[in-house]
């Protein structure tokens, strides 16, 4: 296999309309994880399904993977860009069903919330976004 067909894994923000959600993608073996901080199974959201299931691969898998949960309405947001965070930490191609073993939980602490809002910010000040 050489570097062009070297196994990668997309990461896709999606927003339902109302909610974020990540679905990362590994297009050699056709899997899509699909991390829900509401819990929601992927078929709440047809028209996401329908996008990805129709880019011309054979038989995609979808994996729900048990990501720590949000107790409120409004962080789904930091939720996925932290999902994608612990992901990239550990550069791995596959995500446990059960998440990660360095980063299970529950629930993401106010501080674990804060910390990614913190990051975020500094990286959108350092690309002078917010100038």
């Amino acid at each position: 296999m050489d570097n062009k067909d070297a196994e990668k894994l997309f990461f896709i923000p999606f927003n339902t309309g109302g909610h974020w959600l990540l679905l990362a993608i590994n297009p050699i073996r056709e899997i899509v994880y699909y991390l829900d901080s509401l819990g929601n199974d992927w078929t709440t959201y047809p028209d996401m399904k329908v996008l990805i299931d129709t880019r011309g691969a054979n038989s995609i898998t979808w994996i729900k993977v048990a990501c720590p949960q949000q107790r409120n309405q409004i962080d789904c947001g930091y939720f996925m860009l932290r999902f994608m965070r612990d992901t990239l930490a550990l550069g791995r191609l596959k995500i446990p069903t059960d998440y990660f073993d360095e980063f299970k939980c529950a629930f993401y602490t106010k501080d674990q919330v804060d910390e990614i809002k913190e990051e975020w910010c500094q990286f959108m000040i350092k690309l002078n976004v917010c100038s």
